[in-house]
């Protein structure tokens, strides 16, 4: 079973989208000892190589750093801070969260208010209030104070999350999507030693604004396979149809046939499904979700790079705090390195 210490540490650090270095710092210190070199290209997506055969596949594998989160985008005279979201994010969950406000002088506390619902109208309390109306308190009593304590516009601000086990299966933290992908991957890497094929283990910036990270370092690489390492949403919860969201936690990793994005390559796709079945490992299908992975960026590569995405069932994603199993996550590994071996018969 794996290890959840990468996923934890991971989890508890920040990288919202465009402002990933500290996850890159230990997504480079995660997959130094398993790979030949690491490097970082020019958008700062990092590259882990392991060096195969000559002549053989090159395989791409991306786990995106950055996670939802927030912009200072003004502080007012009152000293409170006014914010853009990053990333898909909806406005029913951010009243009342914590969160950290990473400014040049280090992180501070904050909390995310809005008129009291004491005072509000009735058609007020009726309505979700709109991120634009809200505001995040600092306790700061004027702009300057503000400041002073090194707030500027630019800043990001993370959820103030910290990950925990509920049981030994279960585990619940901030910025698993996609914490989790990464993780995997490490693992991989750690578990694949010699390989066959020349693989490129990629933590990808900016996945939640456009998968601009896969964009530029599928480019860079120009892999004959690409997979993205990434979690989609888990449906067995209350008021949730099976044929809106038919993933289920601890039933397997999840094959994406196809998203708003991408359509996986029949070829890759059958790599994935033989390897899972030859090696017994338990695994999903998915179709028609409205989201999309870093696959769809991959895939449109140069001439093209036939793709897929190993999802992990998670529930809750694009929320502060997301919940998912050790057990999907555990054969989203084995998953990965026995189609990686299998490749060379397929390309």
């Amino acid at each position: 079973m794996v290890s959840v210490e990468v996923l934890e540490e991971l989890s508890n650090a920040c990288g919202v989208v465009g402002r990933e270095e500290e996850i890159r710092n230990l997504m480079s210190k995660f997959l130094k000892p398993y790979v030949d070199e690491v490097k970082e290209d020019k958008l700062g997506n990092v590259i882990g190589v392991k060096e195969g055969a000559k002549k053989a596949p090159k395989v791409m594998l991306a786990g995106h750093m950055d996670e939802i989160g927030l912009l200072v985008k003004m502080v007012t005279k009152e000293g409170f801070l006014q914010f853009a979201k990053m990333g898909g994010i909806d406005d029913r969950i951010l009243l009342a969260q914590k969160v950290m406000v990473h400014t040049e002088k280090g992180p501070i506390h904050g909390i995310i208010g809005s008129k009291p619902p004491h005072i509000q109208k009735e058609d007020e309390r009726k309505r979700v209030i709109p991120y634009d109306e809200l505001f995040i308190d600092v306790g700061a009593e004027s702009q300057a104070e503000a400041k002073k304590l090194g707030v500027k516009i630019g800043d990001c601000v993370e959820f103030d999350v910290k990950f925990a086990s509920m049981s030994k299966d279960i585990v619940i933290g901030k910025a698993l999507d996609d914490r989790a992908g990464c993780a995997v991957m490490v693992e991989v890497m750690k578990r694949l030693k010699k390989t066959e094929c020349t693989v490129y283990a990629v933590g990808t910036v900016q996945e939640e604004v456009g998968c601009r990270g896969a964009t530029t370092s599928g480019f860079g690489i120009y892999p004959d396979v690409g997979l993205a390492l990434d979690v989609t949403v888990a449906g067995d919860i209350p008021g949730v149809k099976e044929v809106e969201a038919p993933s289920k936690l601890k039933n397997g990793p999840t094959v994406l046939i196809s998203d708003a994005l991408h359509i996986s390559h029949p070829k890759v796709l059958r790599l994935l499904v033989e390897a899972a079945e030859e090696n017994k490992i338990p695994y999903q299908l998915e179709t028609g979700l409205a989201g999309g992975t870093d696959a769809g960026r991959i895939s449109l590569a140069r001439e093209g790079v036939p793709a897929c995405s190993i999802c992990i069932p998670t529930r809750y994603i694009h929320s502060p705090t997301s919940l998912l199993s050790l057990t999907d996550f555990e054969n989203a590994v084995k998953l990965t390195v026995a189609a990686i071996r299998n490749i060379p018969k397929y390309f």
